[in-house]
């Protein structure tokens, strides 16, 4: 930052002393040729021919220099079949003449005729009353006097740009690290962080970096939140699979007869609570990526289909926003979804009607069947792991259990009712609406 700074204040600064050396040479020769305009004016109105036809000055220039040899100052006017007339400053030279034009208007030029003296010359040819003559009027004076000011302008401008880049630059570096030098605080920060000393950016930060703080402590409070969950999670596995294995070994310490079938029937217990969590933390996994959205309507039809060809006798009727979008991962929809169709058909009595409706916030998922319904005392506990009020019909207890957690993981929810229109039961699914869906 501190070198494109730099960079960029050099090219203005080149650029401006370039244009202001410009300008204030240009202002400083034309004072100077102004001056020497002036002469060359007075100069022509000075000139009278006399009675021998050669031309004369009726009144002196005032400036003392044309009368002191090589003073740098000079005079002449000339003209064809006619000596020059010099002013005395020239001494024993004389100005060239161009042949090969001539200047009705005043014409400025330089001119390198003299060793070691550069002449800034004014000529302008006029005919004077009483002559038939071309008389070319000249006025040079040195440049060194003109080149000296410029040259002194110049250093001047140098120097005073340098100082002003200097002051420049050292401001853009001072507020370049003072603008960064909140990131050294949250460096260390984070330092403290990973090595356990503070858990949040807590120090106080200017405006402009205070969002990126926010978002910070909201990543690490999400990471310890999934952190805690996977904690949970293995904590719960574990409990749940204690019980089990406890039976299995006192099954087969004590050498009991039905072993066997112990042993398949607390595997199996096992191999659903491991299913069970192995969800719950797919899910937590899927959760935190910032682009999981799935459409609603594609869900329930390959829903449909797959517990259609399972339940033959089941109809399933689907209406409602057909464009609803979730932000859920597409996998995650379907589990829930299947799980709550395919106890819908599984005990229902052979409709099932499910209706999507959408807000501003949340798509909701109604889930009606015309079976007997859930009585409203047990709707609560049926949500625990392994409750089946219908033991007749295979299961393993987990499936609502299951669409409970997925959905409260990705802040939805569901709910149990009982169904208006076919008497049975109603799910009431929530899910976070989303506007979008990628690819």
């Amino acid at each position: 930052m501190i070198g494109i700074a730099t960079a960029w204040i050099m090219v203005l600064l080149l650029g401006g002393g370039f244009a202001l050396d410009r300008v204030l040479a240009d202002a400083v020769t034309r004072n100077f040729d102004n001056q020497l305009e002036y002469v060359l004016t007075a100069m022509i109105a000075s000139a009278e021919i006399g009675p021998d036809g050669e031309i004369f000055l009726n009144r002196p220039l005032g400036d003392q220099r044309f009368l002191e040899p090589n003073s740098g100052l000079y005079w002449q006017i000339s003209g064809k079949g006619h000596d020059d007339f010099p002013s005395r400053s020239l001494w024993d030279r004389t100005l060239e003449v161009d042949q090969s034009h001539e200047d009705e208007e005043i014409h400025i030029r330089d001119s390198n005729q003299f060793r070691d003296e550069p002449l800034r010359l004014l000529e302008r040819t006029i005919i004077l009353p009483d002559s038939n003559t071309k008389w070319l009027f000249q006025v040079a004076q040195s440049r060194n006097g003109l080149n000296s000011q410029i040259a002194e302008i110049r250093s001047i401008l140098v120097n005073s740009f340098l100082l002003l880049a200097l002051g420049l630059i050292g401001m853009a570096a001072l507020q370049t690290l003072y603008g960064l030098w909140p990131l050294r605080k949250i460096r260390s920060a984070i330092a403290d962080m990973r090595t356990g000393q503070q858990k949040r950016v807590s120090d106080p930060m200017p405006n402009e970096v205070t969002p990126m703080v926010d978002e910070l402590n909201a990543l690490l409070e999400h990471n310890e939140k999934q952190a805690e969950e996977a904690r949970r999670h293995a904590g719960n596995l574990a409990h749940a699979l204690k019980t089990p294995l406890t039976v299995i070994m006192n099954s087969a310490t004590a050498k009991a007869p039905d072993l066997a079938d112990t042993v398949i029937r607390e595997s199996g217990v096992m191999r659903r609570q491991v299913d069970h969590h192995l969800a719950r933390a797919r899910a937590v996994g899927r959760r935190g990526h910032a682009h999981s959205r799935a459409r609603v309507w594609p869900s329930l039809q390959a829903v449909e289909r797959a517990v259609g060809r399972l339940y033959k006798h089941v109809r399933i009727d689907i209406d409602g926003d057909q464009e609803a979008v979730v932000s859920i991962e597409r996998q995650d929809l379907d589990e829930m979804i299947g799980n709550l169709v395919e106890n819908a058909a599984k005990y229902g009595g052979g409709s099932v009607f499910i209706t999507v409706e959408s807000n501003d916030e949340f798509v909701e998922l109604l889930i009606e069947d015309d079976g007997m319904g859930i009585p409203e005392e047990e709707r609560i506990r049926i949500f625990d792991r392994g409750v089946r009020l219908d033991s007749g019909k295979p299961g393993t207890g987990l499936g609502l259990a299951i669409v409970r957690d997925v959905a409260e993981i990705y802040d939805g929810g569901v709910e149990l009712e009982e169904s208006e229109d076919l008497g049975g039961l109603m799910v009431r699914l929530k899910l976070p609406k989303s506007e979008v869906v990628e690819g």
